[in-house]
């Protein structure tokens, strides 16, 4: 094995921030399908999540990333036949070119269905054919659309079947989905409706190989990770991603890596890069592929995070949805967040510093941050409540909302982060050799 590079703690947060798309620059015009595809160029995919009380948790990464956006980009990329949803990281959009890959997933649908799904298939096989001939037949279709008495005469027929009988098809890849727009339900349909005839005709790679590819995909997106880390980026089994892994270092396609701190042994992608330093500014979606794995983020950032969406009020810490605020390389902060449509307001429920972590600058990012969300958002204003440490600062440095009954426009304040989001053009290649800090 070739000998480890060695990063320290600040080098590893910069190469995985770089790594993630938080170097490049936001688009200063029209962002369109372009920066898009950018974005999933760093990021590989994107996690599906249904819980708006703030926006769609899907749309936060591509905000994060690339300021405000047209909020059809997704379904539009989508209808474009550049996206497909399936079981990436949970329920993702991913490329269309990457569909190949996860085919032995879908060969081996019985292993990786939940339960309920995978008994559908055993116990009534000719059940799921005749729902699948539906779907053929009329598609694209959602799984209500299956159980208003369209069934054949006499069949037993409700929503819990069909909707089973769909999820297993769509495991398998028979068929495959895209959201509905209006109220977030997957549509259902043929994959040669759905997905380019490009796609469907690629050669299908082994199980090794695809698995090999993608935990490749892994490591360009996380630039710097552990064996679980790369292995649950795509959600595969550490113990068959081991001996796979131990040939892409044969192969010279992962570098070994010692990182400050780690216990683990870390590999590095030999395309990332090391930049100088990180001018990120952004709220992280809790299904931001930044965090996903909390070991991680508390490995990399030293940030303790928890969703507590399925907390009881009175026993969560932060708050319902609570979002990380990534200011440079650090997270130094979180905020609970809720868009009160009816009030057009951003409600800041609670604001947190990180402990040792300054109030003022990080209410005066923060602010403008939440500026351009609600203004992205179409929401008239930016509203703190008391709880947290960080609110008083915070509230001044939003200001006063408008005067009851009298809208102030689109908001006003700028958009500092956007402009200094770019890093500075010297940045190690990783695969050569390291220097500086």
């Amino acid at each position: 094995m070739a000998t480890p590079l060695s990063l320290s703690l600040a080098q590893a947060r910069r190469v995985a921030l770089a790594a993630q798309g938080f170097t490049d620059p936001r688009p200063k015009g029209r962002v369109d399908r372009r920066h898009l595809r950018r974005v999933f160029d760093r990021v590989g995919l994107i996690q599906i999540d249904s819980v708006n009380v703030l926006v769609r948790s899907q749309e936060l990464p591509i905000f994060a990333r690339l300021g405000p956006h047209p909020r059809d980009l997704l379904p539009s990329a989508a209808a474009h036949g550049q996206l497909f949803e399936y079981w990436g990281h949970e329920a993702s959009h991913i490329p269309v070119a990457q569909q190949p890959l996860f085919r032995w997933k879908m060969a081996r649908a019985a292993e990786h269905a939940w339960r309920g799904v995978a008994r559908m298939s055993k116990e009534r096989p000719g059940y799921v054919e005749t729902v699948y001939e539906m779907v053929a037949e009329r598609g694209p279709v959602v799984a209500g659309e299956l159980s208003e008495r369209t069934a054949p005469k006499g069949a037993w027929w409700d929503w819990d079947h069909a909707k089973l009988a769909l999820e297993w098809l769509f495991f398998t890849g028979r068929i495959t989905a895209r959201r509905r727009v209006n109220d977030f339900a997957r549509l259902y349909d043929l994959p040669e409706r759905m997905l380019p005839a490009s796609v469907l005709a690629a050669p299908t790679p082994s199980e090794p190989d695809a698995r090999k590819a993608l935990l490749l995909l892994a490591a360009r997106s996380q630039g710097v990770g552990t064996l679980r880390d790369l292995a649950e980026y795509h959600r595969q089994h550490i113990a068959r991603c081991r001996p796979l892994v131990a040939e892409l270092v044969e192969a010279g396609e992962l570098l070994p890596a010692q990182v400050e701190g780690w216990k683990e042994q870390a590999y590095v992608h030999p395309e990332a890069s090391l930049p100088r330093r990180v001018r990120a500014c952004a709220l992280l979606s809790p299904f931001d592929s930044v965090i996903w794995e909390r070991p991680r983020v508390e490995r990399l950032f030293g940030f303790h995070y928890r969703i507590e969406i399925y907390t009881p009020a009175p026993k969560r810490r932060f708050g319902y949805y609570v979002l990380p605020f990534l200011l440079g390389d650090e997270l130094v902060g979180r905020v609970d967040l809720k868009a009160e449509r009816a009030m057009s307001t951003l409600l800041v429920r609670g604001a947190y510093t990180e402990p040792g972590v300054p109030d003022g600058p990080v209410a005066e990012a923060l602010a403008g941050e939440l500026a351009l969300m609600a203004e992205w958002l179409g929401l008239e204003q930016v509203v703190v409540e008391g709880r947290g440490e960080l609110a008083p600062a915070l509230k001044a440095a939003v200001g006063p909302g408008p005067a009851p009954g009298r809208s102030r426009g689109p908001l006003s304040r700028p958009a500092k982060p956007t402009a200094a989001r770019t890093s500075p053009p010297n940045r190690y290649r990783i695969g050569g050799e390291l220097a500086g800090g």
